[in-house]
């Protein structure tokens, strides 16, 4: 069968949300425990979730969630080409030098951009104008991702070659349902796997960085969740998407620059960061027992509103796993999941 070009699936010109996928090539425990070889490469997943806060600083990509496994990796990213319109040309340039940068220091890290590198971008509007489209494109957000993790671990073990197999696979998700029912298999992909128990032990998860947040959290009474995610730098979940939506919520009152760790601070669920944690520890309990169980009163609402009953809600979840769609969820709701 004929592949579908990238371009089908992914555009760069409007607000999409997507959960892509990337495999280590022939599914090789290269960021984990190899029985073969018996070394461990846990620590690539540490490269591999540094280089993800990374990029969300960088591009007008909001990364929702993300489990970095042994062998894959799974990301729910949306798309913010409105956001990317807003930055001025120096912006654009000025944050495609953090990512590609001209010059670095003895360690590695990046000079910053001189004025004539800036306005070697800025004083071509074609440059711009590509630069920009760039800043709010999946696919070079997972080439981003892919050829660093790449380079640093053939380099590590000195060898040349393929570290990850075949091109990233993309689905589109269309409404809030689908959006939160993948955020939640990807947040339980280590409890589905048998890896851990639950998500506070779900390692490399965007469930466990808000967890442990959560748990240095001093005075949970004195805001809500809502204003709790948007009230400063969260040391281990700062640079994802919060999870309440905020449609008043605006990218652009913020400052720009390397202290601004994501795109914007919208939000993607019609349920709090605590309701969504409940739910995800009731979702996880329902798919490992393999029972349906009666679901918890406070939580029935939850997915009244996602137009859900319980049975259905587990039987979404699970399906993620099951194969691997092109398009989830119902057209007529787009604008639920996709924000702008």
């Amino acid at each position: 069968m004929v592949r579908r070009a990238r371009g089908e699936d992914i555009d760069p010109a409007k607000v999409q949300v997507l959960h892509c996928t990337h495999r280590c090539v022939r599914r090789a425990f290269l960021c984990g425990y190899d029985e073969v070889s018996k070394q461990s490469f846990e620590h690539r997943r540490v490269w591999i979730r540094q280089r993800l806060e990374f990029l969300a600083s960088i591009f007008a990509i909001e990364c929702i969630t993300y489990a970095v496994l042994s062998n894959h990796l799974h990301l729910v990213l949306r798309t913010r080409p409105d956001i990317v319109a807003k930055w001025s040309d120096r912006e654009v340039a000025t944050r495609w030098l953090r990512l590609f940068p001209g010059r670095r220091r003895k360690d590695g890290s990046p000079e910053p951009p001189t004025e004539v590198e800036i306005k070697s971008i800025t004083g071509d509007p074609k440059i711009v104008a590509d630069r920009r489209r760039r800043l709010s494109d999946v696919s070079w957000w997972m080439r981003c991702t892919a050829e660093n993790i790449a380079r640093r671990s053939n380099r590590e073990d000195e060898v040349t070659g393929h570290f990850w197999e075949s091109r990233f696979k993309a689905q589109e998700l269309l409404d809030e349902a689908s959006l939160v029912a993948c955020a939640a298999y990807v947040d339980l992909n280590p409890v589905r796997a048998a890896i851990a128990e639950t998500p506070e032990e779900s390692d490399f998860t965007g469930a466990k960085d808000r967890i442990d947040d959560l748990k240095q959290r001093e005075d949970p009474a004195a805001m809500s969740d809502h204003q709790w995610e948007r009230s400063g730098p969260q040391r281990f979940s700062g640079w994802l998407s919060p999870v309440e939506i905020d449609e008043r919520s605006s990218a652009f009152e913020h400052p720009t620059g390397e202290s601004h760790r994501r795109a914007d601070e919208k939000g993607f669920a019609s349920l709090s960061l605590s309701r969504y944690l409940e739910l995800l520890d009731w979702t996880g309990r329902q798919l490992r027992a393999a029972k349906r169980g009666r679901i918890p009163d406070h939580l029935s609402s939850i997915l009244k509103r996602l137009g859900l009953q319980p049975s259905s809600w587990c039987d979404l979840v699970a399906d993620f796993g099951r194969r691997f769609r092109r398009v989830v969820g119902r057209p007529e709701m787009v604008h639920a999941a996709g924000g702008g």
